[in-house]
């Protein structure tokens, strides 16, 4: 009898920290790689040595390449891992871009808090630098999706394409015979930049996804909500900060407003795009154009509309333009990142809009915003928050809880389990009874660091 052992060791009753380790009879699997983000006591959790001997762990695979999937890899290295990392070409492109900016904030960070003494350390250290992301990136092994790959001789996967940002995939592993699908992030059937993601059509064991598991997103009209806002900038003669996920959100938020331009829907207000990580973002969009929706043409008539900015120098000018603007800078939940340089200048200021765009998890300074609060704290300091916040939901690249039922409508047989995982607590317990009263399947949602057994 064969004996599979499952650890969730991370976005288990919670969204951030993708991990998930099968440890097999043959190989020792990792899903996904990721650093947990949001509250104080889940980021504390980056610093703790994983349970488990990683120089035992064969094989990483990627599903896609957001931090919150990736973002561990460089401490995995750090704690004996010497195997193979293996995504598709997109996604390692993109997870090369991410690790080395992480990294980099990561130094400029620990640097900049102990020159200014806010920190309880001494010295505050960068949870991995430039050098560790490098030595990871070494060991990135491509695949291509609908392809199968042995691991071992009763051990293969493949990966099939997903929507949610370029590259993602969800994940077919086949074990002894028994298939273990791991859903990712699911994308949305209707996505501005990517196509519909494709379903599994078999699982004996189904890891899914519910970071919008108690939610359908609203039916506003993105184009309508940004005219306004726009509108309002240009009478009040400020600023409409966007804080936007590099991966993907960027990208869309760009060909939104560069199609309502070229529609003569908004006036000719500068656009600037301030995100290194975005800009080298856009490049692997024109290299795999087979991933995404835009045709090249378009994609280049966008590019030279914005205003992509490439130096902190050009960040300084774009605060101190005193034309009506648009700003579109990173991170998507103000954890970091350019934004907050823009937000220290503007965000005391009642004609600028801080337009949130995306799913804000708990303990971010964006999940402040969205609660109103009166000030907001970064660089050590507090700052007034006198700007209007606004937020577009339904800009989300997750699937809402329709598009998850929707993505297991064609399993054609009734899998043993589903692990509920990537999500809060409210989303998955909803989601369990929507797939229970669905499909009346078993559904699990297993607990932080809990170990599964699965003998067949």
């Amino acid at each position: 009898m064969n004996s599979i052992k499952i650890h969730f060791l991370g976005a288990s009753g919670t969204v951030t920290g993708s991990k998930y380790l099968l440890e097999t009879p043959q190989q020792n699997i990792l899903v996904d790689c990721g650093m947990f983000q949001g509250l104080k006591e889940l980021r504390e959790l980056n610093w703790k040595d994983i349970e488990f001997d990683v120089s035992a762990i064969d094989v990483v695979l990627l599903t896609h390449a957001h931090l919150d999937h990736t973002g561990y890899l460089p401490r995995l290295m750090k704690q004996g891992f010497n195997g193979k990392i293996i995504g598709t070409t997109p996604t390692l492109e993109i997870a090369k871009i991410i690790l080395l900016d992480s990294a980099k904030i990561n130094e400029e960070d620990a640097k900049r808090a102990n020159e200014e003494n806010y920190t309880k350390h001494h010295p505050a250290l960068p949870f991995y630098t430039m050098l560790d992301a490098e030595r990871t990136i070494k060991k990135f092994e491509t695949a291509q999706k609908d392809q199968w790959y042995p691991i071992s001789e009763d051990i293969k996967f493949q990966f099939k394409y997903n929507g949610h940002i370029i590259g993602a995939t969800f994940i077919e592993l086949e074990i002894s015979g028994k298939m273990f699908v791991f859903s990712g992030d699911i994308g949305r059937e209707e996505d501005v930049l990517l196509f519909p993601p494709e379903k599994p059509q078999k699982a004996d064991y189904l890891f899914v996804e519910s970071t919008y598991g108690n939610k359908l997103h609203p039916k506003e009209s993105v184009s309508e909500k940004l005219i306004e806002l726009i509108n309002k900038t240009v009478h009040n003669r400020g600023a409409l900060i966007i804080p936007s996920f590099a991966v993907e959100r960027l990208q869309t938020l760009m060909f939104l407003l560069w199609k309502l331009y070229d529609k003569g829907k908004i006036p000719n207000i500068p656009i600037f795009i301030d995100s290194p990580m975005g800009n080298n973002v856009l490049g692997v969009f024109e290299r795999f154009a087979d991933w995404h929706k835009i045709p090249p043409t378009e994609f280049s008539a966008m590019k030279r509309r914005m205003n992509i900015i490439t130096s902190y120098k050009e960040t300084w000018e774009t605060i101190d333009d005193p034309r009506p603007k648009i700003v579109i800078a990173g991170s998507g939940m103000i954890t970091g990142g350019r934004v907050l340089t823009y937000l220290k200048q503007l965000i005391d200021e009642a004609s600028t809009t801080v337009l949130m765009v995306g799913y804000q998890a708990e303990g971010t300074r964006g999940r402040q915003l969205l609660e109103g609060t009166h000030e907001l704290k970064f660089f050590g300091r507090y700052y007034p928050v006198k700007a209007a916040v606004e937020h577009i939901d339904s800009l989300s690249a997750h699937a809402d809880q329709a598009g998850i039922i929707n993505w297991l409508s064609e399993v054609k047989n009734i899998p043993q389990n589903t692990f509920l995982i990537h999500g809060e607590g409210n989303a998955l317990d909803t989601l369990r009874v929507k797939i229970k009263d669905t499909y009346n399947w078993e559904v699990t949602i297993p607990k932080l660091n809990q170990v599964v057994e699965i003998a067949f």
